[in-house]
């Protein structure tokens, strides 16, 4: 991660979450936490599994505890969502209630007198350094490989066209988790279903502030890559509240390298 001049003292607010699983018996659930966030966050970053099945009727639940919230609201898909086949209406849904759904693309916000910018995508999995699945034999296993790297390749081009764009803060948002750090507590023989190295290795490559990922249910909070990008599993059975609040300091994009 390279490192950038803090720019007059100015903090982004995130507020991030993941994994929120609404289905028809949630209707305002989240609704009372979310609308105090114009209190005390600058942005809502939603880290996948926003509804139960990927269906259109449990999209528009979510669009309706987002819809009108007073911030900007950034979104990636996660493997629920994705389940009925459906997730290109579960994304129009979302998106007509005002939320940027990110596949492979970013987004770039003004906000506390500067510039951030999103860069998302669903992730992967295929396991970590050392412990990896492969691009060699059957097709099947080909193509699963591939799937991981098509999305790591989507992270790593939206993350270098925000840092471009000259953005004061950059944040990696995927549902599938980048590094093992924040998969800790979750069976140590699922990690290689519930992210990729490819991942971490996109945020290093083009260089971002924060990462959030969802998906590790009985994860950890508190993460980092290689790199040293902070890496926070925003899932909400672990951070056990509506959201988690992290704060970023403004950098001046001025003083930081073209990124590689």
């Amino acid at each position: 991660m390279t490192s950038r001049g803090e720019r007059n003292g100015a903090v982004v607010r995130v507020a991030a979450v993941g994994d929120i699983h609404l289905g028809a018996d949630c209707r305002g659930l989240l609704r009372p936490s979310f609308e105090t966030l114009p209190l005390c966050a600058d942005l809502l970053l939603l880290a996948g599994d926003l509804t139960r099945h990927g269906t259109v009727p449990e999209a528009e639940v979510v669009a309706g505890e987002v819809r009108d919230l007073g911030v900007p609201v950034v979104a990636v898909l996660g493997n629920h969502d994705y389940h009925s086949e459906q997730e290109a209406e579960v994304t129009r849904v979302l998106t007509d209630a005002g939320i940027t759904v990110l596949e492979g693309d970013g987004v770039v916000l003004p906000v506390a007198g500067g510039k951030v910018g999103v860069a998302g995508a669903k992730g992967f999995c295929g396991g970590f350094a050392g412990r990896s699945a492969g691009e060699f034999g059957e097709r099947e296993m080909k193509d699963f490989v591939r799937s991981a790297r098509r999305g790591a390749e989507g992270l790593h081009r939206a993350l270098a066209e925000i840092s471009a764009d000259g953005c004061g803060a950059r944040i990696a948002l995927t549902h599938f988790a980048p590094v093992p750090d924040t998969l800790a507590g979750e069976p140590v023989e699922i990690y290689p279903f519930l992210g990729s190295y490819l991942l971490a290795e996109a945020i290093d490559g083009a260089g971002a502030d924060l990462a959030v990922h969802g998906h590790a249910h009985l994860g950890t909070e508190h993460g980092m890559t290689v790199g040293g990008v902070r890496v926070r599993n925003v899932a909400q059975p672990v951070i056990g509240r509506a959201f988690a609040l992290y704060h970023l300091p403004l950098a001046d994009p001025a003083s930081a390298p073209d990124p590689a």
